[in-house]
């Protein structure tokens, strides 16, 4: 994580802010100072496998159950901070993030007749996640590897698909395997010239890269059970692997707004 300190003279605007050299710490660190903020988090993940075992129902009843681990992420992420500042601009992408993933539940509890709107609705989650994470730096090799997984994985599900479906499953995998793309990219740790350096990297942005391979893992473990074949426990795996990745995607918000503050002071 970072440490940023304003000098007393100086207005909070952070072409004003000075950076202290980045402190990474401990998971375990990161978990104690935030954990009183997700402890609703955890248990409504837990209420949700105590009610929901093995399946989720058509019911409004399990809608708002299911939904209540990610509403209890947006005020997580709303206690480190919003407003319309540059600084916050990670921070609203990434609500915007959950609040899309949130319609996308809630289309797939009846998903019977919604489950096209429910992907288009994480679709568009995966979106803003992506351009949180932002397009540097580049990672070809990154990309390249992605993609393959993603096309591997599109033409294993063709036999499976009917209609819309082609189109639409296309598309949401190429959308996850760039958001997956574009969370890997931000983890660095050498320099160009592949000297080693702390300042690089944090535990939030793994985090963020670990929620995004997560989600990604969720994803594909839906498509495989629905188009593909019967994969065994697929609700408690499905399930446990995506809110695990969205509290991860959440804890790279921590210290985001360093992270843009570092950003614009190179540039001035």
């Amino acid at each position: 994580m970072t440490i940023v300190e304003n000098t007393p003279s100086q207005p909070s605007n952070f072409k004003m802010i000075r950076p202290r050299k980045i402190k990474n710490i401990s998971p375990l660190s990161v978990l104690k100072s935030v954990g009183p903020k997700l402890v609703p988090f955890f248990k409504t993940v837990a209420i949700f496998f105590v009610l929901f075992p093995t399946s989720d129902t058509s019911t409004l009843f399990c809608c708002v159950i299911k939904i209540l681990p990610i509403l209890s992420l947006i005020v997580f992420v709303l206690l480190h901070g919003m407003n319309l500042d540059e600084v916050y601009v990670y921070s609203r992408r990434v609500l915007l993030g959950l609040i899309f993933s949130m319609i996308g539940d809630i289309c797939l509890v009846w998903k019977a007749n919604y489950f096209l709107h429910g992907i288009a609705s994480f679709a568009i989650a995966q979106a803003f996640y992506a351009r949180a994470f932002g397009l540097l730096p580049l990672k070809h090799i990154s990309g390249a590897v992605c993609f393959t997984v993603g096309a591997i994985t599109y033409l294993y599900l063709v036999p499976g698909l009917e209609g819309p479906m082609v189109y639409f499953v296309a598309m949401y995998t190429a959308l996850i395997m760039f958001m997956a793309w574009r969370a890997i990219a931000r983890v660095q740790f050498f320099e160009d010239d592949w000297t080693w350096n702390d300042d690089l990297w944090t535990w939030t942005k793994l985090c963020g890269c670990m929620g995004a391979l997560l989600f990604m893992v969720s994803d594909l473990t839906i498509a495989m059970d629905r188009f593909r074949f019967s994969v065994p426990f697929a609700h408690t795996f499905i399930m446990m692997t995506y809110y695990a990745a969205q509290m991860m995607i959440s804890l790279s918000v921590i210290d985001s707004q360093v992270d843009i503050v570092l950003e614009k002071s190179k540039k001035l």
